[in-house]
């Protein structure tokens, strides 16, 4: 078996576009969810708040030519793949383009804009706005073949689609490519755009927020006056390694990854289930070859919805015990397909810091939750050695990712 190392890492989200600036602003309480007057053509939309990316930077080499097969999706986890292998020290290194590179990486969806140009189709019957770019734009691997195009990979290509474990699943199909030795460089994470309809698709269910006139309040997770999630976007992306050819050019290391687990409940499809979730957390520590107890900081899924929560604390709380947790998501929103690569991402930041964020808007813990160290109001200094990483979608998909510090 092979050893995997991070060596780059790069992401843009609500908040910033890099992991001191984001932490800073977390260490300092600021939310990124806002009011969103765009939607306000949806009379029926519940929610009406969302944590967007308000800008980011273009660079000016992504010129038309190179961004027309582009929606705003592919165009985030382009730029982040791109500052991710400048990270690495990667960008010029023969290896990119030898079958030994190869990309996964995940989103739920491919951009609303193309969508709606399908749209027009079958409900004007008319093709007027379909262009050759369209389905490519709008496909849910959107992202990992304009990646494998812009930086002409040879080696392999999986995408991920699983909603909210797009990015860690992507991480955890990485490593285990490059751990059973079928590459040695890998791009991994995820990325989601905003869209009203991303926030209709919790609102059905009835598992957004209603906290229009004061978003700065919420998301709320594990807190007993949480009421739902609120959509974000944004993209990470990790360069991952083979141990052995990092150490032979010298690169820095941030993190080895050194435990995945990935199961699926094969219950309901949005209703979670509390015992595969620990079943999860089990075969990541299986993988890692590690006791529960050298867990020493765990960051949660913890979307702010009622059974969500529950499920999730239960569950991390019956297998590991009384460790230190947050989310955050209460800060960045829920990106879909972007957080489990968003939190990966600044997962290992914070391993690398020692400060742990809090869980924002967290005052008063639901008693359903799970007995955990809620991580509250102000940053926890911890010397974490291993870290784990959580998420959990829809269609009852569980993935968890171990973290160890590289010393």
């Amino acid at each position: 078996m092979k050893r995997v190392v991070v060596t780059g890492m790069a992401g843009i989200t609500a908040l910033g576009e890099d992991a001191d600036t984001i932490l800073l602003k977390m260490q300092q309480g600021q939310s990124a969810v806002r009011y969103m007057p765009d939607w306000e053509i949806y009379p029926d939309l519940r929610c009406k708040v969302a944590a967007p990316v308000e800008s980011f930077v273009v660079p000016a080499h992504f010129n038309r030519k190179v961004t027309r097969g582009m929606g705003r999706v592919a165009l985030m986890s382009v730029i982040a793949a791109e500052r991710a292998l400048q990270d690495a020290d990667l960008a010029q290194h023969p290896i990119i383009q030898s079958a030994q590179t190869g990309v996964a990486f995940g989103s739920s969806a491919g951009s609303a804009d193309a969508v709606l140009e399908f749209g027009g189709m079958l409900l004007q019957q008319q093709m007027n706005k379909l262009n050759a770019t369209t389905y490519i734009r709008m496909m849910s691997h959107t992202s990992a073949v304009n990646m494998s195009i812009y930086f002409g990979l040879n080696g392999l290509t999986l995408p991920t689609s699983s909603a909210c474990t797009s990015g860690s699943m992507a991480i955890g199909q990485a490593y285990e490519a490059i751990k059973y030795g079928k590459q040695t460089v890998m791009f991994a994470g995820g990325a989601e755009e905003l869209s009203a309809a991303g926030s209709a698709v919790f609102d059905v269910l009835l598992a957004t927020s209603n906290s229009n006139e004061h978003p700065e309040q919420t998301p709320r997770p594990f807190d007993l006056a949480r009421d739902g999630l609120v959509i974000g976007e944004g993209a990470a992306c990790l360069i991952l390694e083979e141990y052995d050819h990092a150490c032979a050019r010298g690169a820095k290391i941030y993190a080895e990854i050194v435990g995945y687990g990935s199961n699926t409940d094969g219950q309901h499809v949005t209703r979670p289930a509390s015992q595969r979730m620990g079943q999860c957390m089990q075969l990541a520590l299986q993988d890692a070859a590690l006791s529960a107890e050298q867990i020493d900081y765990v960051n949660a899924h913890g979307t702010s919805t009622d059974q969500g929560d529950i499920a999730e604390t239960q569950a991390t709380a019956a297998i590991l015990g009384y460790k230190p947790i947050s989310s955050l998501k209460s800060y960045l929103g829920h990106s879909l397909g972007a957080c489990g690569a968003i939190e990966a991402w600044l997962s290992i930041a914070m391993m690398q810091s020692g400060q742990f964020v809090p869980t924002l808007n967290l005052t008063t813990i639901d008693p359903q939750c799970g007995d955990l160290d809620y991580i509250i109001e102000q940053n926890r200094e911890i010397s974490a050695q291993y870290v784990m990483s959580n998420n959990f979608a829809f269609g009852g998909i569980n993935t968890a990712l171990i973290f160890k510090r590289y010393n």
